[in-house]
C-alpha cells in the first residue's frame, strides 16, 4: 500500500509562507492545525461520537491531542493507516511494545493457532507461563519470575514485595520518573493520582550526591526504584556513574533495588542492565515481552521473589485474571525466542543508534536537542538549545515548537506522539528512517527564524 502523504515539494510550498507571514510560532501553529482539521474530517466525526460515552472522548490520557486525535484504522508491518485514509510510518511503537509491528507472520500465527487449538480463559495454569517464565529468566539473568498484566502492576508487586523483604516502608525515586499510571514523579513529588502518596522519597535524577544523600540518609527505605533511561523525559539516559551509586547505596543500606526495564528491556539482548553491567535485585518488565497482548513481569533474587511462593503459608497473594493469558503467554515466547533474537537485539539498536547520531548532527545550532539510546528516541524543543539534558529540571521544553513539529511531521507521513517519544518498529526500512531525518532537515530549515540559536 503506497503512502498517502503529501510530496515534500508541495509540503514546503504550502508552508513557506510561514516564514514570512506569520510572526510567531502561534500563528504558525493555527495554520498547521488549520490543514490538520481539512485533512481529518473522518477523525473529527469519529471524536465528536467518542465525547457523548468517554470523557473528552478518551480512555488513555497521552492518546490525546488538539484539536481532536487521529483515528487509526489499520496497520501492517511498520505502518498504519487512519480512519481518513492517509497512511503513516509509525514511530509511536506503542510506547515500546508495539517493536514487532502490526503483522509479524510468526506472531500472527502463534496467536490464530492458540485460539484454534487451546482456546482462552482457561482459568488453570498452562505450559506457556512456564516456558516463557524460563526464557525470560535466561535472558534477563532472573532466578524467579511472576507475571502480571502491566508494567505498572509489576512495580506495584516488585514494591511490595520489597517492603515485605526489608520490613520498612519508604522507596526512593528520581524526578522525571514514571513507573506506570499510578507511580508518576514529574517533580519533586508523587502526581495526585499516585498510590501511598507518603512513602515516596524523590531524589534528583543523575545527580549521584543527590542519589547517594538520600537513599544513604532517609532511613526506613524498603526500596529504590529507577529507570535506566526514563521514558516519560522522552529518553533521558541515565549515566553509567549514576546507575552504579544508585546500586552501590542501596547495597549499603539493605533496601532493594529495584531496576524498571518495561521500556529498557529491548536496547539489548539482556537489557539495559546488561549494557550497564548491574545486577539489580528485582527488574520489572512489560511491553513488548507479550507480542503484542497485555503483559507484565517482575523479577530477580529468589530469596525475594520466593516472598509471593504459595507454598509459604505466609506469603503475599499476588492474583490477576489474566495474568497467565495463554495468549500474551504464547506469543510473548515466540516473540523473544524467534523474532527478537539476542543477534536482531544487538543490529536493530546499532540502527537506532544510528539514527539518533544523524538527527542529532542536523539539529547543531537549533533549539531541537535529541536524546535517547537504541531504538528509543527523544526529540526536544529547549529554548537554550542545550544538547545533553540529565534530568526532567534540565528540560525545558518549547511546547509550542513540539506542537508545530508533531503536526507538520504528520504531514509528511510519521505518526510519533506530540511528546516527541520515538519507539523504532522492527522491519522499518533503512531509507524510511533516512526520509525521516530528511524532512526533519526540511522543517529545521524551514522555520529557521524561529529555531536557529
Amino acid at each position: 500500500m503506497a503512502p498517502s502523504v503529501v510530496t515534500p515539494s508541495i509540503i514546503d510550498d504550502v508552508k513557506i509562507h510561514v516564514k514570512s507571514g506569520h510572526a510567531n510560532v502561534a500563528e504558525a501553529i493555527e495554520a498547521a492545525k488549520t490543514r490538520f482539521v481539512e485533512r481529518n474530517p473522518t477523525s473529527l466525526k469519529l471524536h465528536e461520537e467518542a465525547v457523548k460515552s468517554l470523557p473528552g472522548g478518551n480512555t488513555r490520557s497521552l492518546l490525546h491531542t488538539a484539536p481532536f486525535p487521529i483515528y487509526m484504522k489499520s496497520g501492517t508491518d511498520y505502518r498504519v493507516v487512519s480512519e481518513d485514509g492517509h497512511t503513516y510510518t509509525d514511530f509511536v511503537g506503542e510506547l515500546t511494545a508495539g517493536l514487532y509491528g502490526h503483522s509479524d507472520p510468526l506472531i500472527q500465527s502463534t496467536l490464530i493457532s492458540v485460539i484454534k487449538d487451546v482456546g482462552m480463559n482457561l482459568g488453570a495454569t498452562t505450559k506457556f507461563e512456564s516456558q516463557h517464565a524460563a526464557l525470560l529468566c535466561s535472558r534477563f539473568n532472573l532466578d524467579l519470575i511472576r507475571f502480571t498484566n502491566s508494567g505498572t502492576e509489576a512495580n506495584l508487586n516488585a514494591i511490595q514485595a520489597a517492603k515485605r523483604f526489608t520490613g520498612k516502608r519508604k522507596v526512593v525515586v528520581f524526578t522525571g520518573g514514571y513507573h506506570g499510571g499510578c507511580f508518576s514523579f514529574p517533580e519533586d513529588k508523587p502526581t495526585e493520582n499516585s498510590v501511598d502518596l507518603d512513602e515516596w522519597i524523590v531524589a534528583e535524577y543523575n545527580d549521584i550526591e543527590s542519589a547517594k544523600s538520600t537513599i544513604e540518609g532517609s532511613g526506613d527505605v524498603a526500596a529504590v526504584l529507577v529507570e535506566g533511561m526514563q521514558g516519560a523525559g522522552p529518553a533521558i539516559v541515565g549515566t553509567h556513574e549514576f546507575l552504579h551509586q544508585i546500586q552501590e547505596s542501596a547495597r549499603k543500606v539493605g533496601a532493594v533495588f529495584i531496576l524498571d526495564e518495561v521500556m529498557t528491556s529491548r536496547l539489548a539482548p539482556g537489557g539495559l542492565q546488561e549494557l550497564e553491567k548491574l545486577s539489580p535485585d528485582l527488574t520489572s518488565l512489560g511491553k513488548y515481552l507479550g507480542g503484542g497482548i497485555t503483559f507484565g513481569a517482575f523479577g530477580g533474587r529468589g530469596d525475594i521473589m520466593r516472598i509471593y511462593d504459595p507454598r509459604d503459608g505466609k506469603a503475599l497473594a499476588h492474583s490477576g485474571t489474566f495474568n497467565n493469558n495463554v495468549l500474551g503467554m504464547a506469543a510473548g515466547y515466540t516473540g523473544l525466542s524467534q523474532v527478537y533474537t539476542p543477534e536482531v537485539a544487538v543490529k536493530v539498536n546499532e540502527a537506532g543508534d544510528s539514527f539518533r547520531q544523524k538527527l542529532q548532527a542536523i539539529s547543531q545550532g537549533t533549539k531541537m536537542t535529541v536524546t535517547g539510546r537504541g531504538t528509543i528516541v527523544g526529540i526536544h524543543f529547549v529554548d537554550d538549545g542545550k544538547k545533553d539534558i540529565a534530568s526532567n529540571r534540565e528540560r525545558r521544553d518549547n511546547w509550542g515548537l513540539k506542537e508545530l513539529f508533531w503536526l507538520e511531521l504528520m504531514e509528511d507521513g510519521f505518526w510519533m506522539t506530540k511528546r516527541g517519544y520515538i519507539a523504532l518498529i522492527l522491519g522499518t526500512p533503512d531509507a524510511e528512517l533516512d526520509r525521516f531525518v530528511e524532512c526533519v532537515k526540511r522543517f529545521l530549515e524551514r522555520h529557521e527564524w524561529l529555531l536557529k540559536l
